[in-house]
């Protein structure tokens, strides 16, 4: 902290804030000062009244004559006032006076004088420089009904008001001092030091997020509840999730460049499988037909998803060609399609038949394959695939009777490469399957999940949409069955 102290640039924050402290203690005491001021000048009076009447009292029970001019000048001194004044009923006057004839300049009556006009009369005579006398009258304690009357030397009650606000002075400046450190001390540890800390790893991460040490949030604050603690976890939290998502972008990246020199050369292997099917298509055998169209339309979509990787790899992800797509058909046709290794697993398809929707069927066909592959590697026997209209568009519900999802996976379920429902797996079809869908004008939420199986919810623009996509686009589209797409 010392080093803190002796080290803070001009014009910084600590600078600005220690100035500050020290400011407002000081003026604090200055509206200390005044009323003190004040206290002392009545405390300095009340004294000199107070010898006074005992210079009084002196003289009244003197014998006569004992009290001459060498002892009347003792008892002014004494009482360190100019004149000594007691009268009152049925009293004799007592009278020391030692003012040659000079005639006070101003009065002040302690039995009137407010708390305000006592202020103003003691920074007055701390500010004056001049020599007057002063007639200062009060009540005789002694005698009841009695006035006494002192006349003082404003230069000699000056001195003593001026001694006085020296020390004054000092004492609150040193006490501003300490006050200010203590003060500076606390908000350096439990402020300015956090603060610090959490701008300089905001600077460092900054410089370089992806070798850059995040935060410890552990030791940003002395106090583990208080707001700096707080923001220094929050930041921690920010700086490991956007290290993981720079780390996932530069994975994608190399993925990206691996996916489209893969893509190139698989385009010249389907080839010849695609002309392979095609013959197949012209066998006398209906089964061995049926195989070789549904053999061309695996190929025409692996051949269209290179095409499409290719073209993403060199100009971004081209935007869908929406069309009106009769729903039903489309979901019957990617049941057909699935592949599940070998395990058992019926899609119940409930979308009424008179369902359109505006989408690209080759982008629809990769959303609902991947949300009902995800569902059956996840361990569900049975899907149900419904669908309802609302003013929003079309909702599409996919539920399973597969296990639930675990809630650790639902923080980053539509995250590439987070989670993934089976052992192996990339967690890159749910990822695909919302960046499709919102490219549509959608989304994908995860409805509910459970013991009792997940229900995923696919929003889609209605049929009207695709009217002002393009002219062609208000024929329905059907997935194609028995011949190329």
């Amino acid at each position: 902290m010392l080093s803190s102290l002796f080290h803070m640039r001009r014009g910084s924050l600590p600078a600005r804030l220690l100035l500050l402290i020290l400011g407002i203690v000081l003026i604090t005491e200055i509206l200390v000062f005044a009323p003190d001021l004040a206290r002392e000048r009545a405390d300095l009076l009340n004294d000199r009244l107070v010898a006074a009447r005992v210079a009084a009292m002196t003289v009244m029970t003197a014998a006569p004559g004992a009290i001459d001019r060498s002892a009347r000048d003792k008892l002014l001194d004494l009482s360190m006032v100019k004149k000594i004044q007691l009268q009152g009923p049925g009293l004799l006057s007592v009278v020391l006076d030692a003012t040659d004839g000079r005639q006070p300049d101003a009065r002040i009556d302690k039995r009137r004088e407010s708390t305000l006009a006592g202020i103003g009369e003691a920074l007055m005579l701390l500010a004056g420089t001049g020599d007057r006398l002063i007639e200062v009258v009060d009540d005789s304690v002694f005698l009841p009904g009695a006035e006494l009357g002192v006349v003082i030397e404003e230069r000699r009650l000056r001195k003593d008001v001026q001694h006085f606000a020296g020390n004054l002075f000092w004492l609150s400046l040193l006490i501003a001092v300490i006050t200010g450190g203590l003060l500076y001390g606390a908000l350096l540890l439990l402020l300015l030091r956090p603060m610090r800390r959490i701008t300089g790893s905001i600077a460092a991460f900054r410089a370089d997020p992806e070798h850059a040490t995040p935060l410890d949030a552990e030791h940003v604050s002395l106090l583990a509840d208080d707001e700096m603690a707080h923001a220094g976890r929050e930041l921690s939290a920010m700086q490991h999730e956007l290290r993981a998502a720079l780390w996932r972008n530069a994975r994608l990246a190399a993925l990206g460049t691996a996916v489209a020199k893969v893509s190139h050369d698989l385009r010249g292997i389907l080839t010849p499988a695609l002309l392979s099917a095609e013959r197949l298509q012209l066998h006398t055998d209906p089964a061995v037909r049926r195989s070789g169209e549904r053999l061309v339309e695996a190929v025409d979509r692996a051949t269209d998803l290179v095409r499409r990787a290719l073209d993403f790899a060199r100009e971004g992800p081209p935007p869908p060609a929406l069309q009106r797509v009769a729903l039903a058909p489309l979901v019957d046709e990617v049941a057909r399609n699935l592949a599940i290794g070998g395990r058992a697993f019926d899609t119940v398809n409930r979308v009424d038949p008179s369902v359109r929707v505006a989408a690209d069927p080759r982008d629809l066909f990769r959303v609902l394959a991947n949300l009902l592959r995800n569902a059956a590697e996840a361990g569900a026997r049975h899907a149900v695939v419904e669908a309802s209209a609302d003013q929003a568009g079309i909702s599409v519900d996919i539920g399973d009777d597969g296990p639930g999802l675990p809630k650790a996976t639902r923080a980053h379920l539509f995250r590439p490469f987070a989670v993934s429902t089976r052992r192996g797996g990339s967690g890159l079809g749910l990822a695909i399957a919302r960046d499709l869908t919102r490219a549509h004008g959608g989304d994908i939420v995860l409805a509910r999940t459970g013991p009792g199986g997940t229900v995923f919810r696919l929003t889609l623009p209605g049929p009207e949409r695709a009217a002002t996509a393009s002219p062609a686009a208000l024929a329905d589209t059907r997935p194609p069955e028995g011949n190329r797409s």
